[in-house]
C-alpha cells in the first residue's frame, strides 16, 4: 500500500508540476510530498523529476513511469468500486471543468441536485475561460463548446444552446434605435478580448462584422454583468437571461446563434461504473436545466 501511495503522490506532482500544487490536491504538506517523492526516487534508483524555476518537470524515467502509475490508479479505482458495489450512492470526489458561462449559470443547480441525492459525493467546479487539460488530470471531466479531436477521450454531445444580442431596457431607451445590423456601429459593443478567444465557437462578433469591442473580457460573467447594468450591447446566452429580467433581445430575427455543449472524459474512465453513472446524471441534468432556463427567456 505504501508503494501505491507513493505512486499517487508521484502522479499528483507530475500533474501539478510543483510540490505545493500536489500538496493542495492531496491535502498534504508540500515538505511531506517532497520526502515521499525522494523516497520513491531512491526506491526506483532514478530521478523522476528535474527542478527548474518553472517547477517540477518529468525526467525521461519519470515520463516512462507515468503510464504505469496511471494504470495502477485505474486498477485501484476499479478495485474500490468492486468492493463498494454499484447499488449505493456515488461517493468520493469528482472535479468538473467548464467555461465560465456554463459553470456560473448551469452547473451550480445541476450539481446541487446530484449532491442532494449522493451525500457522500464531493463535487468541484473549475470555472476557467480556457480549455482544461484532461490528460494531466486537472479535472475528471469537462464541458466544452467544441469536441476535441486529439487524445484518448470520450466525447458526448450533451445539447445545443442558443445566444442572442441583448441589452438592458434602460440602455435601449436612452440610446439610438436599432433596426438593422448597421445600426450597431453607433452603439457600445461588449464581447470577448479578441486575442484571448480560446475556441473559434466563441468568436461571435467577427461573424457580425464587429471589429472593435470597446468593452471586452475573457469572462462571460463579466460581459453579462456589463450588459445587465446597461453598459452596452452584447451576445448573451439565452440560459442566462432569467437571471436579469430587465434584459431584452436585440434584432432577434437577424441574430440567432446556436452552439453545443460536449461532455469530455478520460477514455479509461469508461470502465468505472461510478464515473459512467455520474456522467449520465450530469448530462441529463444539464439538458433539463438548460431547457428550463431557455423556456423562461
Amino acid at each position: 500500500m505504501d508503494r501505491w501511495d507513493d505512486m499517487r503522490i508521484f502522479l499528483a506532482v507530475a500533474r501539478g508540476e510543483s510540490l505545493s500544487a500536489a500538496g493542495r490536491d492531496l491535502r498534504m504538506d508540500p515538505a511531506t510530498v517532497g520526502r515521499r517523492v525522494a523516497r520513491l526516487e531512491q526506491d526506483m534508483g532514478a530521478p523522476l523529476f528535474g527542478k527548474s524555476p518553472q517547477g517540477y518537470g518529468l525526467t525521461d524515467a519519470g515520463a516512462r513511469l507515468v503510464p504505469h502509475a496511471e494504470a495502477a490508479e485505474q486498477a485501484f479505482s476499479l478495485a474500490n468500486e468492486a468492493v463498494r458495489g454499484h447499488s449505493e450512492g456515488l461517493s468520493g470526489q469528482i472535479r468538473i471543468g467548464a467555461p465560465d458561462g456554463c459553470a456560473n449559470f448551469l452547473l451550480p443547480q445541476v450539481l446541487a441536485a446530484i449532491s442532494a441525492q449522493n451525500p457522500d459525493l464531493d463535487l468541484q467546479i473549475v470555472a476557467l475561460p480556457r480549455v482544461l487539460n484532461l490528460s494531466r488530470r486537472e479535472v475528471d471531466m469537462a464541458i466544452t463548446v467544441s469536441p476535441p479531436t486529439a487524445g484518448r477521450l470520450l466525447v458526448q454531445k450533451v445539447t445545443d444552446y442558443h445566444l442572442h444580442l441583448a441589452a438592458s431596457s434602460d440602455y435601449l431607451s436612452s440610446n439610438a434605435p436599432i433596426r438593422a445590423l448597421d445600426d450597431l456601429n453607433d452603439h457600445r459593443i461588449i464581447g470577448y478580448i479578441p486575442d484571448m478567444i480560446f475556441d473559434k465557437e466563441l468568436d461571435y462578433l467577427t461573424d457580425l462584422g464587429m471589429e472593435r469591442v470597446p468593452l471586452a473580457s475573457n469572462s462571460v460573467s463579466v460581459q453579462f454583468n456589463w450588459v445587465r447594468t446597461g453598459a452596452g450591447i452584447g451576445i448573451v446566452h439565452d440560459f442566462t437571461m432569467p437571471a436579469a429580467p430587465d434584459l431584452q433581445r436585440v434584432l432577434p430575427d437577424k441574430v440567432t446563434l446556436t452552439r453545443s455543449f460536449y461532455l469530455v472524459r478520460h477514455a479509461d474512465d469508461q470502465r468505472l461504473e461510478r464515473m459512467n453513472r455520474f456522467a449520465e446524471a450530469l448530462a441529463a441534468g444539464i439538458k433539463r436545466e438548460l431547457a428550463r432556463l431557455e423556456g423562461l427567456t
